[in-house]
């Protein structure tokens, strides 16, 4: 028994210290990047760039010449049937589709990119073809506004040695999702550039890219951010250069703030965002959901799951980053 205790003991011990290590570290990246902001032209460890200011409306605005990339292609990002945007049926980007077509009166052609491998695939596509009927019944001037959805398997997509590239060279700083290799791959074989994707504040791409992005108009209707061509030959340029960032300084809590004022709160709870859904509810262990319940929408994971969800994000969770790292150093040999 003596034994079997201090086993315990030491587990608890280790499970504790990667807890801690992980807290450091994740607050030691937030110092940075908050410092890289308010210091103009410091050298900012987790990007290797020289930050311009970071002002208190943002980011450095784009003029005319910084919105051709340098082979002097322009990157519109409104053109042909509507404002081009990838929606998933989560809470993000179906707040983006709301405020295209209820407050700004655009057009929207929505782009969905399926992947069969995921659990969640039949869920998002129900729940976008539900909302779009909401949508339609309840917002009549929408039947116009609201283009077919748009589906393109992510299989059909041949790998692209630079976003690759681009992609390992990113996660050695920060890991994100197979996603982000897929959008890029998508839009680079379509031609396609000002794809919308709803990166919002609490999210880790939109701390990645805080001192990269600039902002631009968008359609003469609102405001926006893409990275800036001037860090072209970055990773961060390679895989983020086809998109725009219309929700890059809103977070969560101020859509749902929005969404209510504004009488979209029934549409907005028809959202979807996990990707391991069991019995037709929120698993609560997936990222989205680790991402929901931390980011202000906890109450959208049934209460069971909200306590599994705890212990997973408070034990499990924090082992990741070592052990991708350990991982990483292994396939480096």
């Amino acid at each position: 028994m003596p034994a079997l205790h201090s086993g315990l003991v030491w587990c608890r011990f280790r499970t504790g210290a990667f807890v801690l290590i992980f807290i450091a570290a994740r607050r030691a990246c937030e110092h940075g990047l908050a410092s890289c902001r308010a210091v103009p032209g410091r050298r900012c460890g987790c990007a290797q760039i020289v930050c311009r200011r970071y002002r208190r409306r943002g980011h450095r605005m784009c003029d005319a010449a910084q919105r051709q990339d340098r082979s002097g292609t322009p990157a519109p990002a409104f053109a042909g049937a509507g404002v081009n945007l990838l929606w998933t049926s989560g809470w993000d980007s179906t707040f983006q589709l709301l405020r295209l077509l209820l407050k700004h009166r655009l057009p929207v052609v929505p782009y969905y990119l399926e992947d069969p491998t995921r659990a969640s695939t039949t869920t998002e596509l129900r729940t976008m073809r539900r909302i779009g009927d909401a949508l339609r019944d309840t917002f009549p001037e929408t039947r116009d506004l609201l283009q077919p959805l748009r589906t393109f398997p992510v299989g059909e997509l041949e790998p692209d040695p630079d976003i690759a590239d681009a992609l390992r060279t990113i996660r050695t700083r920060i890991f994100i999702g197979s996603q982000y290799e897929w959008l890029p791959l998508f839009c680079k074989r379509h031609g396609m550039a000002g794809m919308e994707l709803s990166v919002h504040v609490d999210d880790k791409v939109q701390a990645l890219l805080a001192s990269f992005v600039c902002e631009f108009d968008q359609a003469g209707k609102y405001r926006s951010f893409r990275v800036d061509p001037r860090h072209a030959g970055t990773a961060e340029y390679a895989l983020f250069r086809y998109f725009s960032f219309p929700l890059f300084r809103i977070d969560k809590r101020a859509m749902a703030r929005e969404a209510e004022s504004e009488g979209w709160s029934r549409i907005m709870d028809m959202t979807w965002f996990c990707h391991r859904p069991l019995q037709g509810k929120p698993c609560g262990t997936c990222a989205p959901c680790a991402y929901a319940i931390e980011e202000g929408l906890a109450w959208r994971v049934p209460r069971a799951r909200r306590v599994l969800s705890f212990f997973y994000r408070k034990l499990a969770l924090p082992l990741k980053p070592p052990i991708r790292a350990a991982l990483a150093s292994v396939w480096k040999r």
